[in-house]
């Protein structure tokens, strides 16, 4: 593995920069070694593994195939010594999470601060993105835990529900509805939506509402944070369903008959082995 390591690392660099310099200083050998690397394992293969292209290289067809292959063995093997290093030492391991925007106001900070008092050692790598984006995230190892909401579904993943959020409809001052004290979801059927974009779990759970209610949202305008939705309810382009607001926003927060909640889940890969830190966390906040 001592001398396959270096090789693999070297056809992954090349993969992200194709440069034969930048690729040995990634590594830290000379450049003469990885030409000479590279000059064998193609007579090995059989086919030359790049070709010349101006001042840069440029992988050929086999060259990139196994380009990927070393990406993810050397994956599999980072992951393996990452687990192990945290087998012999827990307490300094790393925690790679993954959250939606919105709970990184307090939700996540919260976890963190609380597990920290415990594990001060324990180092975190925080990501957010939809859902959507996160759960992908999960599968291609960049992160071991999501805060998402909803849950997702299949046997791929477990979960843990944390929290539940109310969710209310979002109207600006002056709006028909503003005066009511609770709307049914049948009744905005006609009027214009402002949400997040597909992929995250609010705006799945709206278009879910408003199916049960019959109708398919008409989304006017669509973003990445919540509040750019409420910000564009204010302006008078639409209304919205979001969770209640942390503070004041000068809107009408009305609840919906029936109630709807979100449920906000810690996922994990079902079949994966996480390491002895995340699995800290994990059950610190499972517990919390």
């Amino acid at each position: 593995m001592d001398e396959l390591a270096p090789k693999l690392a070297v056809l992954r660099a090349l993969a992200e920069d194709e440069h034969v310099t930048h690729a040995a200083a990634a590594v830290g050998v000379p450049q003469p070694t990885v030409s000479r690397w590279l000059a064998a394992m193609g007579e090995s293969l059989g086919s030359p593994l790049v070709v010349r292209s101006g001042r840069r290289v440029r992988l050929t067809r086999a060259g990139r195939l196994l380009a990927s292959a070393a990406d993810r063995a050397l994956a599999v093997f980072e992951a393996g010594h990452r687990a192990a290093v945290e087998e012999v030492d827990p307490s300094r391991g790393l925690v790679a999470l993954g959250f939606l925007h919105l709970l990184g106001r307090a939700l996540v900070p919260e976890f963190v601060r609380g597990f920290r008092e415990e594990h001060p050692h324990v180092r975190f790598r925080l990501v957010q993105d939809s859902r959507q984006i996160l759960l992908s995230h999960l599968e291609d190892g960049v992160v071991d835990l999501a805060l998402v909401a909803p849950p997702p579904e299949g046997a791929a993943y477990e979960h843990a529900v944390v929290r539940t959020q109310e969710l209310v409809l979002v109207l600006p001052p002056g709006h028909r509805l503003a005066g009511r004290d609770a709307v049914e979801v049948a009744e905005l059927a006609d009027e214009e939506f402002v949400g997040l974009e597909r992929g995250y779990g609010l705006r799945q759970i709206t278009d879910d509402l408003c199916a049960a209610a019959g109708f398919v949202p008409r989304l006017a305008f669509e973003g990445q944070e919540t509040e750019t939705v409420r910000g564009l309810v204010a302006a008078g382009l639409g209304v919205a369903l979001l969770p209640h607001a942390e503070g004041p926003t000068g809107l009408v927060e009305l609840p919906l008959s029936p109630g709807a909640r979100r449920e906000i889940a810690l996922v994990w890969l079902a079949d994966v082995p996480l390491p002895p830190a995340v699995r800290a966390f994990r059950d610190h906040v499972r517990n919390a």
